[in-house]
């Protein structure tokens, strides 16, 4: 605007009423403070997340830590802890009926929340999920602990955001607070991005949160490591290294390997049917048991008396808790041997349930100490009884006891396609997490976070051909969009 426009300008504005000149001169103003608030709302959210990412960090630290070990001192005194399972549940009910009313569906309640279903997100949830959590893991419920840390997250960074000015800040603050509880649980930063993003609403990635989730992510992931908590993570390239196996497709000077394609792609098929299958079975084992049992309390204490009679019964608790004690089967050094011998054990058939598969001599001959070895009935066995646990009502994640149940499958069918164990136990780790969330980028990103990126294009067929095979299922209440072609 020249001199004589801004001239002309003001003498029209002397021309208006008062009134009207303090009308233009508020809508002068509010047009500001948008534009203002605009600027400035994605640097407020990005250090917002950076803080969050390391108070949520800490909490995560914590929580994990002590959830280790509960899980220690159970696993050193199975008999103890293991028969007193309903007793726990009961007082996980009895706890969220007297103090976190409302708050006991966790994870759904964050899908409520982010899908603009429900607009309160209590903080009492943060306590009660974490102490909930702790009891299923010293009692032996066979769930994970993610679910409890996102839901921290989630709940804090969302209470903050009811403070903030900015359009949309109470969306960008819970996928904000769900990537930083994932990466402070597991410490992988781009993965936990990369869940947050995609989790909530199915084929959409909710770009607007990208860069304070990834703030937050990587800020809980660093004070998580900081503070001492264990990531897990298997150094894969080592590990078919030893078994003369070179894991790249690409080969030829750049011309894929065809077989090996097809054996990937079938492999993600099964993945994708038994993370499908998972999701389905346990929506549906949920619903019938809650209209069996329609009292929480009756519920939750006449099925923890059998999943705990069912616990003992199947080797003193190989199958509680978190599964983290067959991933380190899966991959410990001492596991397993060649592809052959390993695969030939991995199968386990039902007249000699003591023959484990990995030994590490490689030799078949004898029963093989069960508890140092991965079973091919392993799988089915983590897989049904984190399903009771789950529709039980006790409290807990998922992911960790899936990535028991694809390492373990992975084992089971890799003498179907003539697969290291190793390798195969890593794609069903990534592959069953990916077909029973119903999520993709995040199983590909956690595959390269924990075994290394040199086999990223293995794990990007088999989570993809999973993920497409999976029946639509999802082991959380996302929101479905169509997206026209």
């Amino acid at each position: 605007m020249n001199f004589s426009d801004f001239s002309k300008a003001s003498q029209q504005f002397n021309q208006f009423s008062p009134e009207m000149k303090e009308q233009m001169m508020k809508m002068a103003k509010a047009r500001v403070k948008e534009k203002l608030l605009k600027w400035f709302a994605t640097p407020t959210f990005v250090l917002l997340g950076i803080v969050l990412g390391a108070v949520i960090g800490a909490f995560t630290a914590c929580f994990g830590d002590i959830s280790d070990r509960l899980s220690a001192i159970r696993d050193a005194n199975p008999l103890y802890f293991i028969p007193a399972l309903a007793i726990g549940g009961a007082a996980i009910v009895f706890a969220y009926k007297k103090w976190g009313r409302w708050t006991e569906r966790g994870m759904d309640q964050v899908f409520a929340v982010g899908l603009n279903k429900e607009s309160d997100f209590p903080l009492v949830s943060i306590p009660m999920a974490a102490v909930s959590t702790w009891l299923t893991q010293l009692f032996g419920g066979s769930a994970g602990r993610e679910g409890a840390a996102m839901q921290i997250g989630s709940a804090l960074s969302y209470n903050i955001s009811k403070k903030l000015p900015f359009e949309n800040a109470a969306h960008v603050m819970l996928v904000t607070g769900l990537a930083a509880g994932f990466a402070g649980i597991f410490q992988a930063p781009m993965a936990a991005t990369a869940f947050a993003l995609e989790v909530l609403l199915v084929g959409h990635l909710e770009l607007g949160a990208l860069l304070p989730a990834a703030a937050a992510a990587f800020t809980a992931c660093k004070v998580s490591s900081m503070l001492g908590f264990h990531k897990f993570s298997v150094d894969l390239s080592s590990l078919l290294d030893a078994s003369g196996f070179s894991a790249s497709i690409f080969t030829n000077e750049g011309a894929l390997d065809g077989k090996f394609l097809v054996k990937l792609a079938l492999m993600g098929v099964l993945f994708g049917i038994v993370g499908g299958g998972f999701a389905k079975l346990l929506g549906l084992s949920q619903n019938f048991f809650a209209k069996k049992f329609p009292n929480n309390i009756k519920r939750i204490a006449i099925m923890g008396v059998g999943i705990s009679a069912l616990l003992l019964v199947f080797f003193q608790g190989r199958y509680a808790g978190l599964g983290t004690n067959l991933l380190d089967m899966c991959f410990g050094i001492n596991t397993f041997g060649n592809a052959a011998g390993d695969a030939a054990n991995a199968v386990g058939t039902a007249a000699d349930l003591g023959n484990a598969a990995g030994n590490a001599t490689g030799s078949a001959a004898g029963t093989a100490d069960l508890i140092g070895n991965v079973a091919g009935y392993d799988w089915i066995l983590k897989f049904a009884l984190t399903i009771l646990t789950l529709s039980a009502g006790f409290i807990g994640g998922v992911v960790t006891p899936l990535f028991a149940i694809g390492a373990t499958f992975g084992i089971f069918i890799a003498s179907m396609f003539g697969m290291p164990v190793a390798l195969a136990a890593a794609l069903g780790f990534a592959a069953v997490f990916a077909s029973a969330s119903n999520t993709l980028w995040a199983p590909i990103l956690i595959a390269g976070e924990i075994f290394g990126f040199n086999c990223l294009p293995a794990f990007f067929i088999v989570c993809t051909v999973a993920y497409i095979c999976n029946g639509g299922q999802s082991i959380y209440k996302q929101k479905k969009i169509r997206i026209k072609i």
